[in-house]
């Protein structure tokens, strides 16, 4: 078993949406560790926010597995091509798409170059996300609230929405929640809400699609190490980060992305409307 860091981390703010090269200790994103076995065979994923953290080990999980896969990211060009070397050392394609998906446009442009490269969508990941920290309602600003749930709620409403043309019976739908959904964070207001939105929409969802044989779930991570804790955290949280859960650490984001795997595989043919928690021991009632 890998023996992963546990705070105090050292104080390392970066500006937003932050670069994981210049994190310490590095994220493990199953660079060196991950093994697949095929269970991806030939699939093609759209993962948005896959330039880094968790939508990096997904990318190299996929990949691994076999798949195909378009990163969808923000501006973080290095982290990106990073992505793309560990996809492409895995013997699969790998698509760069960068843009804001704050911006409708960039939510149908991203389904469309996917589907004039590789074809079709088999899997969906929904997983790019904003959010900052605040100490009151009242330092919230209106422009950071309809931003964050411009990111993280109608930007994977309008992907959903795009991609299902593209989407065959089996195709796979993941969108990325958050232990917030369940027991939201105030300093993490407009963030915690959207989680719990999209917790929500996916439920919706997956009843919606079932009759196309669709299937949509959500995974739920508790604290997980990526450039967005050290972009959008203040330094105490960061030094602190992850010690309060059960197993006194934070997650890495290669421990998430199994879950992805199985959603997304065809082991997971009967797994539809359910929300996964990769919590590091902290409950999801």
């Amino acid at each position: 078993m890998n023996s992963y860091p546990k705070p105090p981390f050292k104080p390392q703010q970066q500006p937003v949406p932050g670069d994981q090269g210049k994190m310490d200790p590095m994220p493990d994103c199953g660079e060196q560790t991950y093994k697949g076995s095929g269970r991806m065979a030939n699939k093609i994923a759209l993962i948005t926010g896959a330039d880094s953290g968790i939508g990096r080990a997904v990318a190299i999980a996929f990949a691994r597995e076999g798949a195909d896969v378009a990163v969808s990211y923000l501006d973080e060009h290095e982290d990106a091509k990073e992505t793309a070397r560990w996809v492409e050392a895995a013997g699969r394609q790998c698509l760069l798409l960068p843009g804001d998906l704050g911006n409708a446009d960039q939510c149908t442009a991203i389904v469309n170059d996917t589907v004039e490269k590789f074809g079709r969508i088999d899997v969906l990941v929904n997983n790019a996300a904003f959010q900052m920290t605040y100490k009151t309602l009242e330092d919230i600003p209106d422009e950071d609230w309809v931003k964050t749930f411009n990111v993280n709620v109608t930007a994977m409403f309008r992907i959903c929405k795009a991609a299902l043309p593209h989407m065959a019976e089996g195709s796979s739908i993941i969108n990325t929640s958050s232990v917030n959904s369940d027991a939201p964070n105030p300093s993490l207001l407009p963030y915690a809400a959207t989680k719990g939105a999209i917790a929500n929409f996916t439920a919706g969802l997956a009843q919606m699609l079932g009759e196309r044989g669709i299937r949509v779930n959500s995974v739920a991570p508790g604290p997980i190490w990526t450039p967005l804790i050290v972009s959008t955290m203040t330094e105490d949280s960061v030094k602190n980060f992850g010690g309060s859960t059960p197993l006194g650490r934070p997650g890495q984001p290669v421990e998430v992305a199994p879950i992805y795997v199985l959603l997304a595989s065809d082991e997971g043919s009967y797994i539809s409307g359910e929300r996964y928690g990769v919590t590091g021991g902290k409950p999801i009632l």
